[in-house]
């Protein structure tokens, strides 16, 4: 009964001050357009792929999440053993992946990361091939600490593959 008053209170109050209030057009395109800051890279190392063919979603690949490093502006650690990535491909050349995993700062703070994206290839316009990979991982750290900020904004990343690295390589960035 509480929740019920509350809310109809706050939509009144909404509705009455949004009557007093000026919109203004939008323009289109709009003028401001959202800025990235980098915020980490994260250095994966992955254990064995194994795939289930042909369910009823499409392909399903796991693949472990061994371990690897992570450093950014004010933030630096490991990658603790024992997450995943779960694809999920279809025959069109799309997959959706989620990898599950917790980091852990050099000071000893556990972080947990859950990073949803898109693997698509395809071709373009014009008929040439192209590749699509960017994820947005959320982060989950202890409100408190010092890593707080981690949970109150949103991040994209895309890969990076390098000679020197036998694992993934992941850019993220926090948009502002």
């Amino acid at each position: 009964m509480k929740k019920t008053f509350w809310l109809i209170t706050l939509l009144t109050s909404l509705l009455m001050a949004g009557s007093t209030l000026t919109v203004n057009a939008q323009t289109y395109p709009p003028k401001h357009t959202p800025e990235l800051e980098f915020a980490l890279q994260l250095k994966v190392t992955l254990g064995e792929a194994f795939s289930i063919d042909n369910t009823q979603h499409g392909r399903r690949t796991v693949i472990p999440i061994t371990g690897g490093t992570f450093e950014g502006p004010g933030l630096k650690g490991t990658i603790i053993n024992g997450g995943a990535d779960y694809q999920l491909a279809n025959d069109k050349g799309r997959t959706e992946l989620e990898a599950i995993y917790c980091i852990k700062t050099d000071d000893g703070v556990y972080i947990h990361v859950r990073n949803r994206g898109i693997i698509a290839n395809g071709k373009d316009a014009s008929g040439k091939p192209k590749f699509y990979f960017k994820a947005a991982p959320q982060f989950e750290a202890p409100a408190e600490s010092k890593y707080g900020w981690l949970n109150d904004a949103l991040f994209v990343c895309e890969p990076e593959w390098t000679q020197e690295f036998k694992g993934i390589v992941l850019n993220v960035w926090r948009v502002k």
